[in-house]
Formats: structure tokens, sequence, C-alpha cells
């Protein structure tokens, strides 16, 4: 190891890379990285493995799976394809609702030169496109009916709380004043499945975008199942404006859990709101956040929710990381939780 160039620390290197160490040790698993070591053992990232681990991360950002990703870094650049196409249609469809708000601004613009002011329907209209969704309600037991508002709402939504603070009514009200959102419950895969198998094969449309995500969520790492198909079949359902999950780990080994995330994280910053009810460190993994994900925390004294920075230090930050648990205990957790629903 050169003693003149600066070597970082997995967490350093993270931190530059703006991805979590898990996903650095993901990536090395995977032989898309080699990180050097230390006279004592320790990885370390020098200059030449930062640019190799930056590949990796720009190309994620592009939607590659972690298998895509290894052809391309291997010289296969046609699985470059797709995802340049698909990152195409994302940025030409930004650029038509830009160029409508411009549009509007500029007809504005032209009446006031006209002396024809706009009215107050014209201002909000205006606005409110090019606003994140936002939703207001009372909040119910164990909260005493206070207003709730929750403002901007980014694509992805985490809710969090210990057992007993009322995370699962939120989640609930959510669901009801968010106009056209579904809420998917523990019971998603009750019949074995069958139920969601039937609706896809009602919808060959659904049933395509269903199979090509679950081939790149395998990719990945996922390992295939009943749950993980229930929930595809409602992620990629376009009948719905908004999405609230009770627990998406039910029924997920920790690498679906991770994979899941990173194809949920993907989707863009104009895609539709999903909100995952959670208390596992894979789904919500607080140093892998970023632009376009918030956490809601729901204390356990019953004070009203609370957006919670992800950092430590911020409010709320210690409470939330407290209510997370392995993949491993949440599988165990969710198991008694099952026994106890099907005893009733």
């Amino acid at each position: 190891m050169r003693p003149s160039v600066r070597f970082l620390s997995p967490s350093e290197a993270a931190r530059r890379l703006g991805v979590s160490a898990k996903a650095l040790r993901l990536y090395e698993q995977r032989g898309l990285v080699a990180p050097g070591r230390t006279a004592a053992g320790w990885r370390a990232y020098g200059p030449d493995e930062m640019v190799r681990a930056g590949q990796v991360v720009a190309l994620r950002a592009l939607g590659l799976s972690l298998a895509q990703v290894a052809q391309v870094l291997s010289g296969d650049t046609l699985a470059l394809e797709p995802a340049l196409a698909a990152h195409q249609a994302r940025l030409e469809r930004q650029g038509r609702q830009l160029a409508g708000q411009v549009e509007k601004v500029r007809a504005l613009r032209a009446g006031l030169a006209r002396g024809q002011a706009p009215d107050a329907e014209d201002l909000a209209g205006l606005l409110a496109a090019a606003a994140c969704p936002s939703v207001a309600f009372d909040l119910p037991w164990p909260w005493g009916g206070e207003p709730f508002v929750l403002s901007d709402i980014p694509p992805l939504t985490y809710i969090t709380g210990p057992l007993g603070s009322g995370k699962t009514r939120l989640a609930l009200s959510l669901a009801e004043a968010l106009l056209g959102a579904v809420f998917l419950g523990l019971d998603r895969t009750a019949d074995g499945g069958a139920a969601v198998r039937a609706s896809l094969d009602a919808d060959p449309a659904l049933a395509a975008r269903v199979d090509r995500t679950r081939a790149w969520l395998v990719e990945d790492g996922a390992t295939p199942s009943d749950d993980l198909l229930a929930l595809l079949a409602v992620l990629e359902a376009e009948t719905t404006a908004a999405l609230v999950i009770d627990m998406p780990e039910q029924g997920l080994d920790a690498s679906t859990q991770a994979a899941l995330v990173a194809w949920l994280r993907r989707r863009g910053p104009d895609a539709r709101p999903v909100f995952l009810l959670t208390r596992s460190s894979a789904i919500l993994d607080l140093a892998a956040l970023g632009i376009g994900e918030t956490v809601l925390h729901c204390p356990a004294n019953h004070a009203p929710p609370i957006r919670v920075a992800p950092y430590p230090g911020a409010s709320g930050y210690e409470a939330v990381a407290s209510c997370l648990a392995s993949p491993e205990v949440r599988a165990r957790t969710a198991g008694m939780i099952a026994v106890m629903s099907q005893a009733r």
C-alpha cells in the first residue's frame, strides 16, 4: 500500500460515495470492488478502488441490477442500453412537465402585460402542479384527535415506532386520507397467493411488469416467494395513486428486503408515494437514506408522529434506531404476529 496515497476506511468511502458501508460490503461480495488491506488487515479504499466503486454507484443509480453492473464493468456495454433508455424516458417526462409549467407561467405573464391579473385559482393550480403531494387529517386513537399534516410527500416514506405506539393506525389513516391510496395488510398471502396469481393471469401486462421486476430483484440477490409476488403485484399495478404496506419484510429474507428497497429507490423522484410500515433494519437502513426518502416516527409516549432527519443527533433519530431490529429478529417477530392473528 503506497504510503503517500490517502486511503479511506469503508465508512469514509461510503460517505464520499453517498452509499452505506453495507452497500460497499455487498459490492465486494459480488466481486464488483476489491478494497486493499492495511497492515492490520482492515479494508482500505485508495484512488483506484474509489474510481471503481464510483462506477458501481453510478450504474446502480441508472437502475442496473448488480448482475448487470458486473456485465458492464466486464466490457459488455449492451447491458447499458435498456437502463439508458429508461433514464432518457424519465428525463423526457420531467422535461415535458417542466415545459408545461413554463408555458403556464408564460401565459400568466402575458396576461399581466395585457392588464389581466391571474386569479387565486390560477396561481394555486400552478403551485400545486409543481409541489409534492400532501395530506391532512385528525389523528385517531391513541392520539387525541390532533390535526396532522404531512406535506411534500416523497416517493418513499418509512413509518416506524415501538410496539403500541399507534403506527399501524397512522398507516391506515394515511391510506384513507390519500386519494386513491391502497393499504396492503399482513393477509396478502393468506390464501397461499392464489388471489395474486389469479389477478396476474387476468392482466397479462401487469404480469409482464411483475416478471421483469422479479427478474431484476433475483439478479440483485432476492429469493422468489409468494410474499414477494404479492408485493410486486401491487407495486406494479397502475391503478393506485399511493401505496401503504404493512411489514413489507413479511416472508422476505435479508437479501430480498435489501433488493426490494434498492428497486424502490430507483423509481425516480416523480414516482407515486409508497409508505413502508417497518421495524426491519434491512428495509429502513438509516445509513443509506437519500433524496426522496423520509422517516415518520410514532413516539412511545403517544406524542404526535414526527418527521425524523436521517443523521445522528437529529430529533428522534436515536428513538428510530432503537426501534429497528435485524431481519432475522423481525422474521421471528413476524411469525409470532401471524400465529397470534390466526389464534384470534
